[in-house]
């Protein structure tokens, strides 16, 4: 997969710790970081053979072996936590206990180890409220309540990080909104894997942010440097996309046009797809069904309205700009799905 040559910085040749290295996004920071000269450490329960080719320290354990953590961390000067449960289902304890008590554990296993930065990956959804967010910054508060436990551990998540920035541990969490690109292990092939079961819920003309991975993979390294260099930052989190909203469905139709599949163009209202979840919702905590439903009330109000922000503190602070455009990005996504072929 094709990444962004990483200009030399000052702060490179630095132990980091990638949580999640094998990953989607923990993947592609790990190549912008061995590809300036860091020394690269990846914490994930699985071994991947890509990583060692790429000469990358691995150490396999979960988040809740603080044992493992801590040994994972020993000779790291920063930490990026990627590593998270995504999704809009499953049993609240199973998201509790990587993506709340694994926080909590980097941000330990940091202090005992003397590291002085910790990037985290948060999301927009931290700040989802269920009604349209159009320009929205950081000045948005957490809600209420939560309807599914992603986002709601997400923010537990993310509070956590923000309230550990201190003078001996400087923290930032990022707001990557809808990462896409070759590898991805979650939103494109869910939408080409559903192509033909795919409606559109609403009118369609909600917006909505996308990243391209090695923009969010960027992204990251300028929080690091950031960091470093500016201590004021530490405790912030930051939206950061594409720079260029775009309606939902004309962004999933422009993936399934990269998989040479044809666009969604049945439709159902609001009103029935929230029906559906709750309905759906039901059968599957009753008969305990496995995998996920298809439509969650969740998800129908995530589909049909417009989440996009205003990235400009991102731009100020951190320096940051998407340096691959969309319409590049859907070309090197075509390419690698002729190519690689992965989900067929």
């Amino acid at each position: 997969m094709p990444t962004e040559p990483a200009s030399a910085s000052p702060l490179s040749h630095q132990t980091v710790l990638v949580t999640g290295g094998g990953g989607f996004l923990g993947g592609a920071i790990v190549r912008l970081l061995t590809a300036r000269g860091d020394s690269v450490r990846s914490f994930s329960r699985a071994r991947y053979p890509r990583l060692d080719t790429m000469g990358v320290d691995q150490v396999q354990g979960d988040l809740v072996d603080t044992q493992a953590l801590h040994k994972a961390c020993q000779g790291v000067d920063l930490v990026f936590h990627v590593a998270a449960i995504p999704g809009v289902w499953g049993p609240y304890d199973a998201f509790y206990q990587t993506n709340v008590l694994g926080t909590e554990n980097i941000i330990r296993a940091c202090r005992d180890n003397g590291i002085g930065r910790l990037v985290y990956t948060s999301s927009p959804s931290v700040v989802f409220d269920g009604r349209d967010m159009e320009g929205g910054d950081e000045s948005l508060s957490y809600p209420s309540g939560y309807q599914t436990h992603y986002p709601r551990t997400k923010a537990m998540a993310e509070r956590r990080v923000r309230q550990a920035a201190d003078d001996r541990l400087r923290t930032i969490a990022l707001r990557p909104h809808l990462i896409w690109g070759p590898g991805d292990n979650h939103l494109v092939p869910r939408i080409i894997q559903r192509a033909r079961r795919l409606r559109r819920v609403g009118d369609g003309q909600n917006k909505v942010d996308t990243i391209y991975v090695d923009n969010a993979a960027h992204a990251h390294l300028l929080a690091a440097e950031k960091l470093a260099l500016r201590p004021e930052l530490s405790g912030r989190a930051y939206f950061i996309s594409q720079d260029a909203p775009i309606l939902l469905w004309d962004m999933v139709n422009a993936i399934l046009a990269a998989a040479d599949l044809p666009p969604v163009t049945r439709s159902i209202s609001v009103a029935s797809a929230r029906r559906v979840g709750a309905a759906l919702e039901w059968i599957y905590r009753t008969f305990r069904l496995p995998g996920e439903p298809q439509m969650t009330r969740f998800l129908a109000e995530e589909l049909s309205t417009s989440h996009w922000f205003d990235i400009r503190a991102a731009k100020e602070d951190l320096g940051y700009r998407p340096l691959i455009s969309t319409e590049e990005g859907l070309d090197r996504l075509r390419r690698w799905l002729r190519e690689e072929k992965p989900y067929s």
